[in-house]
């Protein structure tokens, strides 16, 4: 008998669904909220940390659904396998398992398509003038994009994508659908299709001067923090734009601003901030050509059936004594 711990919302979804998949007495559920009220230690042998859990939560702002969450996990002394539903684990709690010996899984490529279409919806609508165009629209303003004030085309644009994970690889085939160039930027510098080229991190600032757009997907990491900050701003060209679908913390947000203010950015798309919510008083909510999303570019209806079937897939391979998916051991 394998006991499954996940919330009571997630049991109301999915436990016949999860049941449905293994011999009848094999599996058994305990909600997070059970084992929060109980005292002594959690029976749990496997854990489903879904999106409802950590969905309202960031690094500064932890929600009682998760602390609690995490409160179940510690008191779990059997734990042997934790299945999340984000693509990066860079919690210091995931750190504390894995060190216990506890394998953490993540949900790695659950959400690449729809985080490459925000990101494609993005460099559309910012290349496209469309946030000055609605500031113009709310003023009853006619402002024609015309002349000097006319849109660059996108075609022989180059984007320097930090990141060639599921996602990463995903916007740059979305992006010679526009005939822009890409260059990855990643651990290695092993090559990744369709990139024109791929450095590793160290050899960022070699490529920056031809970046016209760059594009931050990478997990966070002592190597990635701070990662776009006011040098790598001033190593691109003028007017040249961001892109951050990755972590708060790998921008300077400060650095992100002055350059945006003093028009080294033309423009920006921002998912992901380093202190969440936004800040009202933040001067990004006012800056023109710039696109603030509250780290919703991987959001859409499909994605938690898209995380849940990466979770059945796990189980199983977890009950066969297989390989798990999208292990962070074997990953780093």
């Amino acid at each position: 008998m394998i006991t499954l711990l996940l919330s009571s919302h997630a049991q109301r979804i999915w436990g016949e669904r999860i049941a449905a998949t293994v011999p009848p007495g094999t599996l058994s559920f305990l909600t997070a909220e059970e084992a929060l009220a109980a005292d002594g230690p959690s029976a749990a042998d496997i854990a489903f940390m879904t999106r409802e859990v950590t969905g309202r939560s960031s690094p500064t702002h932890p929600t009682p659904e998760l602390q609690g969450f995490d409160a179940v996990v510690r008191k779990s002394p059997n734990l042997k396998w934790l299945q999340i539903h984000p693509a990066g684990a860079e919690r210091p709690i995931y750190r504390e398992l894995r060190a216990r010996g506890v394998k953490v899984t993540t949900a790695s490529g659950a959400t690449a398509v729809t985080v490459a279409h925000s990101t494609l919806g993005a460099v559309i609508a910012i290349n496209r003038r469309f946030p000055l165009l609605a500031d113009a629209q709310r003023r009853h303003a006619w402002e024609p994009r015309l002349g000097e004030r006319s849109p660059r085309d996108l075609a022989g644009q180059c984007a320097v994508i930090v990141g060639m994970g599921p996602i990463g690889q995903n916007i740059a085939r979305l992006l010679a659908m526009l005939g822009m160039r890409s260059i990855g930027v990643r651990r290695t510098a092993q090559p990744v299709e369709p990139c024109e080229r791929v450095v590793a991190y160290e050899g960022l600032h070699e490529v920056l001067p031809q970046a016209d757009w760059l594009i931050l997907c990478c997990p966070a990491s002592p190597v990635t923090r701070g990662i776009a900050n006011a040098a790598a701003f001033a190593a691109m060209p003028d007017g040249a734009h961001f892109v951050n679908v990755a972590r708060g913390e790998v921008a300077v947000e400060k650095d992100v601003i002055a350059a945006l203010q003093s028009g080294k950015l033309g423009g920006a798309y921002l998912d992901v901030f380093e202190r969440e919510p936004l800040d009202p008083a933040s001067p990004l909510w006012d800056l023109p050509n710039v696109l603030v999303s509250p780290h919703t570019a991987s959001h859409s209806l499909g994605q938690n059936e898209a995380i849940f079937g990466i979770f059945l897939e796990n189980l199983a391979r977890f009950r066969a004594g297989q390989p798990l998916r999208n292990d962070v051991d074997k990953l780093a």
